[in-house]
């Protein structure tokens, strides 16, 4: 008798644990999908830049997470200071020539 109640109570709790698991599931999509602007990439969903950027902080040591908070806060002072071109349109621009080819 005393195995047949563990047992029972073993599958309830397989079945509540994959009840749970469906509904993160369903929550993780949902977010997945909000995030995606229109005619977006997945790459541009603020979902996947926030895990990544959990992702590559959490593997940091501590000494790391100093030195990138060191640098931030400097590339934020030099960007309000002084001219810095913006990297990423000029990266753009640089590769739309590629393309294009020589004039």
């Amino acid at each position: 008798m005393a195995d047949d109640k563990d047992t029972v109570g073993k599958l309830k709790d397989l079945a509540q644990l994959k009840g749970q698991l469906e509904s993160i599931q369903r929550r993780v999509e949902e977010e997945v999908q909000m995030g995606l602007p229109n005619g977006g990439s997945l790459l541009a969903s603020p979902f996947l830049k926030g895990f990544l950027a959990g992702y590559i902080v959490a593997k940091l040591r501590a000494s790391a997470v100093l030195g990138v908070l060191v640098g931030t806060v400097t590339g934020i002072y030099a960007a309000q200071n002084y001219n810095i071109p913006n990297v990423e349109n000029a990266v753009k621009e640089y590769l739309n020539s590629l393309k294009k080819g020589p004039k």
